[in-house]
């Protein structure tokens, strides 16, 4: 039910989802007759288009999620586990495997995986698709890590989680945690933005990891530039989710704080 949940919630909450609402609004109070509230909400959204779609809030909004955490120093540490967050699949029959935006969580942690080759490479992913719930991402990241050259005997396969905090329960169980923490270092690699949210996942489930942020989104330091529309709105909306996320995983107990840090 939190799944089906959360991605009702997650669209409706959408900058984007908003902004279409609020013009619907509109038409419909000057089909009223409600003329001058009509032009208010109208204005309200053209303002929105304009700073959501060409401004760079996108980016202000995601640069404290991003400056967050920082990768550990792993000199004279034994790297027991890698494991890497679904969400950078983008699976055709046509390719090996396609990768979207988040690709470097998976090139990341095959160069990881290749830096440390006693640890294993553990890939936490079903598939977080309301229409197609069988379009498992996990057997196309194993042909993926092989064909980048990861022994397939370093590779471990999690497909039953399809959100953050499952990510963290079952990888949890595969691992054998609970009662007793697993020896060694736990990289954990997913994108800078979204890791706040899965420390604090795994912290919930009482499984010490190291975060290994990559696919930064955001600048180091706010540039001024104008986006289009569609880019601008694309970058808000995204982050816009995450900070829902952070609040519903808080409230709901899957999260260890509000905005997890060091």
């Amino acid at each position: 039910m939190f799944f089906y949940l959360s991605k009702a919630i997650g669209f409706l909450v959408l900058p984007s989802s908003l902004m279409l609402l609020a013009l619907a609004a509109a038409l419909a109070m000057a089909k009223a007759g409600r003329d001058g509230a009509a032009r208010r909400w109208l204005a309200g959204s053209l303002a929105a288009l304009l700073v959501c779609g060409m401004l760079p809030l996108g980016d202000l909004l995601t640069m404290p999620l991003e400056s967050r955490f920082t990768r550990p120093d792993l000199a004279g540490r034994q790297v027991a586990t890698i494991i890497v967050l679904g969400g950078a699949e983008e699976t055709s029959p046509r390719e090996l495997m396609g990768l979207n935006e988040a690709g470097e969580r998976m090139t990341e942690a095959a160069a990881l995986a290749r830096r440390h080759p006693t640890a294993k490479l553990l890939f936490s992913g079903g598939s977080a698709a309301i229409m197609r719930p069988h379009s498992m991402g996990a057997a196309d990241a194993r042909r993926l890590f092989e064909a980048l050259g990861i022994p397939a005997d370093q590779i471990i396969l999690e497909d039953r989680s399809r959100t953050t905090w499952e990510n963290a329960v079952e990888t949890c169980r595969m691992l054998g945690c609970g009662l007793v923490q697993p020896t060694g270092t736990h990289l954990l690699v997913t994108s800078a933005w979204h890791m706040p949210r899965s420390i604090g996942a795994f912290r919930a489930v009482g499984l010490a990891v190291e975060p290994w942020p990559v696919d930064y989104r955001a600048p180091r330091s706010l540039e001024p530039r104008i986006s289009t529309v569609p880019e601008g709105f694309r970058r808000i909306d995204m982050i816009a989710r995450e900070y829902v996320g952070l609040l519903a995983y808080r409230l709901t107990g899957r999260s260890s704080a509000l905005l997890p840090g060091p």
